[in-house]
């Protein structure tokens, strides 16, 4: 695919198609890496993208509990007054 460069500002850019954006996931960031004369584009992932529904639908089916006491039965907090 042949894409123009612009002028975006003091800067020179590209623009992607809205099908490009959507079919490779692409919102707001991405990762430009340099190889071997090409540009490489990768969408920048979100590792922790939609966990509050996942932890609010873990609440729903009963499996947000602890798998570790907060408190050990050795442990005291008098070292830290």
């Amino acid at each position: 695919m042949e894409v123009q460069v612009i002028n975006i500002g003091n800067s020179k850019g590209i623009r992607l198609k809205k099908s490009i954006l959507e079919q490779y996931h692409i919102t707001d960031t991405l990762e430009l890496i340099l190889e071997k004369g090409r540009i490489v584009l990768i969408p920048k992932s979100l590792p922790r993208k939609d966990w509050g529904n996942s932890f609010q639908q873990m609440h729903e089916n009963g499996d947000d509990h602890l798998l570790l006491d907060d408190i050990f039965e050795d442990e005291t907090f008098e070292e830290w007054k």
